[in-house]
């Protein structure tokens, strides 16, 4: 080890004197730095220096060696990729992510790409020596054989080497994966789990459901008058060691069933009897071979085979209740025997063997034994709630436990109804419930949901609601700020007692803990509102995919740049999570290039045309004597969009849920013949000041064509005619005061040498890209969020284009727009300032 210790210090002189630890972020190298494992570790870091490139390193002897891979790596056993020899790195270069500042040797930023264990096939001091390496990688993208081979001469001036995919199972063609723009981002950031534990590519063992049914554990006990269920923890990654039993996630109400002697009674997880409600299903357990015992399950009612809650709350208390399925997944007592400390697995043995005649409306619920991230991924797919994953040895335990889980493919929980506002001010119908949660015995503001009911449900909440009216608000602790997720005007709320209980999809938890893009999926009578608590805040994902076909992925769609269909829907595919909020709602317009932007182009807003299978049509009383408007609000859609040759996708100004007032106001920077970039830059800045002068915040992108967006975010309360006044009355101000630099009229004749500030983009039905979209022109500009401070080193309107935007995103810590989404304004005060 001392000689190891030693060779390494000799390896890394080259490091040392290349660099100015006084001046990089790099780690120096340290004498007692170690791996900690007896794994040999290998890194690859993403490095934006004067050009994009990965390095590529595998421990040995107490260092990094090291290879700069121009083209980074690829699964494609046919593709031969070029790996430049360099200084070896120490050991602390491993999990070193920043930016290297100019001047410096390497400046740029850097990401941890991919990370693991490798193992040598054979000596790999001899095979490094001989210039062939045969290695095998475990890593969080990159698993299987590999192969490094050297290829210069002893005299050349580069140590260049191949680095390429050995066939195995791992291996695909480049066509149909493309790992590096699959999967862009760093592992240090949005860390995976390693590869070969999400996608198993061997046989998995037989599990131990065929051994012999052992209850060994199981005491005499009575059978106890009550019984808390057990309860999941919320997962915020799959499992990637243990044994689980994984179930569907129904979405349904749990359910208990205590039989005694033939007498059968149902138990909410709250403890409300339930037995004469669902006097039917209770019947039907009485049917069961159960002498005496607790059932545990979860009642649901199926829609094309797949749990429906709404469906599920009409039939409790309606005429379908002969519609509703109970699914048995534990047996903790049975037959006098308390069976709460005989593993899980036996417990559903048994289960399943007395459920073996089981009818339409008692079942017994499935396992399923293949990898979680798999059935993660189908379940995702399904559009099912998520799973539920059972430690397969656990006990039953009342309360919330670590061994069962539960791992969302959507946020989904109970939230508390603590006031509500009226559709159209008008009284007779909820137009949006207000929220809460509660922390201890405090209750916090948790936003509001406007959608998800239609008139009947809002009729039938607003007489639920009306005797629960108080005069004060019932939180304790309430937002600080408005947020731009709340769909209620200050003053128009109604304030209830906090006891109802609505069952609430949504996208994420802000920073000020309020939900997100809310839907309402039904009032829950089976919980009390005290128990009501903020769950675990994140989903679950699986790997990135599409689920659509791609059609002649070949074409190029264009011809300057050799973008290919296959090119775009991968782009597209890559921003999903980041366009989606830009999209979400609002009606949209697409520009659509079936053969290439150099041919044909057709703008389609309604969906007479071509069908899009995810895309949402909004019936014709959203917009009178119009036909369905259309709106992108899923992944599907947005990718099904891509396959029907869409290039570009524009926005209105405001939502579906209040389409006659805008919620933002977009000055679109349009240059004249004869404008030079720096002219735009410069009016962007006087634009930004005037706003700033007005109160009004405003955020920038960048148009992916020849200009820039200036988008001011609002609070949806005016009406289109004086939002759009507002900003006709801005852009002339700007014309007259400074006439040489800014045109106030359109048509190319009066913006020579001018910019033209369109303001037209805020009438009704008018769009403008949206961030992220691509442009139909030559070379492929994306439209992209940036900050103001990044202004002065944009080079054009198209500084991003399909082929660079990805990786650009990949190595950004912050988002540029992250306060856009909260920030409420009004234009009624700026307006008065303008004049």
């Amino acid at each position: 080890m001392v000689t190891s210790r030693r060779v390494a210090s000799a390896s890394l002189n080259r490091y040392e004197k290349m660099r100015d630890f006084g001046a990089t972020p790099e780690p120096a190298p340290s004498a007692r730095a170690t791996s900690g494992s007896a794994d040999l570790g290998f890194v690859v870091q993403k490095h934006w220096a004067s050009r994009l490139h990965y390095d590529f390193r595998l421990e040995l002897d107490g260092v990094l060696v090291s290879w700069a891979l121009p083209k980074g790596l690829c699964y494609d056993p046919k593709e031969k990729r070029i790996a430049i020899h360099v200084e070896d790195h120490p050991l602390e270069y491993a999990t070193f992510e920043g930016t290297i500042p100019p001047r410096q040797y390497g400046a740029g930023t850097v990401i941890v790409w991919d990370r693991g264990t490798w193992e040598p096939v054979g000596d790999p001091r001899k095979a490094l020596s001989a210039g062939k390496l045969i290695f095998q990688l475990h890593g969080e993208k990159l698993a299987g054989l590999w192969e490094l081979v050297r290829i210069s001469k002893p005299d050349d001036k580069q140590d260049q080497w191949m680095l390429f995919k050995k066939r195995d199972e791992w291996a695909q063609p480049l066509a149909k994966y493309d790992v590096i723009k699959a999967l862009p981002d760093s592992v240090t950031a949005k860390p995976l789990g390693l590869l070969e534990e999400r996608e198993p590519k061997v046989v998995r063992p037989v599990r131990r459901s065929n051994q012999e049914l052992d209850l060994s554990a199981a005491t005499s006990a009575p059978l106890p008058a009550k019984l808390e269920p057990q309860r999941a923890t919320s997962a915020s990654s799959l499992p990637t060691s243990g044994d689980w039993i994984t179930e569907s996630k129904l979405d349904g109400y749990r359910m208990l069933a205590r039989v005694d002697k033939g007498r059968v009674r149902l138990f909410t997880s709250g403890g409300h009897d339930w037995t004469t409600k669902l006097a039917s299903l209770a019947a039907e357990v009485a049917k069961l071979p159960v002498p005496s015992g607790w059932l545990d399950g979860e009642i649901v009612v199926l829609s094309n085979g797949l749990p429906d809650f709404g469906a599920l709350q009409n039939a409790i208390d309606g005429a379908k209740n002969q519609e509703i399925i109970y699914f048995l997944f534990d047996l903790p007592y049975f037959d006098g025997m308390d069976l709460r400390n005989v593993p899980l697995w036996a417990r559903r043995a048994l289960l399943s063997k007395m459920l073996n005649d089981e009818g339409d409306r008692i079942r017994f619920s499935q396992d399923f034994d293949a990898p979680v991230a798999q059935i993660f991924e189908a379940a995702a797919g399904l559009g099912l709630e998520g799973l539920m994953l059972k430690s397969r040895d656990a006990r039953y335990e009342s309360g919330r436990t670590q061994t069962w889980l539960k791992a969302k493919c959507r946020l989904r929980q109970e939230l508390v109804v603590c006031g509500f506002t009226a559709r159209g001010g008008k009284d007779g119908e909820v137009g949006s419930l207000l929220l809460g949660y509660y922390v201890g015995k405090k209750l916090h503001d948790a936003g509001s949901v406007g959608t998800g009911w239609n008139a009947r449900t809002g009729r039938d909440l607003w007489v639920r609601l009306m005797p629960l009216e108080r005069d004060a608000s019932p939180f304790d602790v309430a937002v600080s700020k408005p947020s731009r997720w709340s769909r209620r005007a200050a003053g128009s709320e109604r304030w209830v007692r906090p006891e109802l209980v609505a069952e609430v999809e949504f996208a994420e938890w802000t920073a000020e803990g309020v939900v997100r893009q809310a839907s309402f999926k039904g009032l829950r009578v089976d919980k009390p509102a005290r128990l009501v608590v903020q769950e675990a805040g994140e989903t679950l994902k699986p790997a990135p995919a599409s689920n659509v076909r791609v059609t002649h992925p070949e074409r190029i769609v264009d011809p300057t740049s050799g973008v290919t269909k296959l090119d775009l829907i991968r782009y597209y595919e890559s921003v999903v999570q980041w366009m989606l909020p830009h999209l979400r709602e609002r009606p949209v317009a697409m520009v659509r290039a079936p053969t290439g932007i150099a041919g044909e182009l057709f703008f389609q807003k309604h969906a007479e045309k071509t069908a899009m299978p995810g895309l949402k049509a909004h019936d014709r009383d959203l917009w009178l004597n119009h036909p369905p408007l259309l709106t992108v609000d899923t992944a599907d859609a947005l990718m099904s969009a891509a396959q029907m040759n869409v290039v570009e996708f524009h926005t209105w100004n405001s939502t579906v849920l209040e389409i006659d007032k805008p919620d933002r106001v977009i000055f679109d920077l349009d240059p004249g013949e004869g404008v030079k970039w720096k002219q735009i830059q410069e009016a962007a800045v006087l634009v930004h000041a005037l706003l700033t002068e007005l109160e009004l915040k405003a955020w920038l992108k960048t148009s992916g064509g020849k200009g820039l967006h200036i988008v001011v975010p609002l609070t949806p309360r005016l009406d289109y005619k004086s939002v759009k006044a507002f900003s006709q009355a801005f852009v002339r101000h700007m014309a007259k005061t400074i006439p040489e630099r800014f045109s106030a009229t359109s048509g190319s004749a009066n913006r020579v040498g001018k910019i033209y500030v369109d303001y037209l983009r805020n009438g009704k039905a008018q769009t403008t890209a949206a961030a992220f979209s691509a442009r139909a022109r030559p070379g492929m500009g994306v439209s992209m969020p940036v900050s103001w401070e990044q202004l002065h080193d944009l080079k054009s309107g198209a500084h991003w284009t399909v082929q660079t935007a990805r990786e650009y995103l990949s190595f950004q810590t912050q988002d540029p727009w992250a306060d856009y989404w909260t920030t409420r304004q009004s234009l009624v005060a700026a307006a008065k300032r303008l004049r």
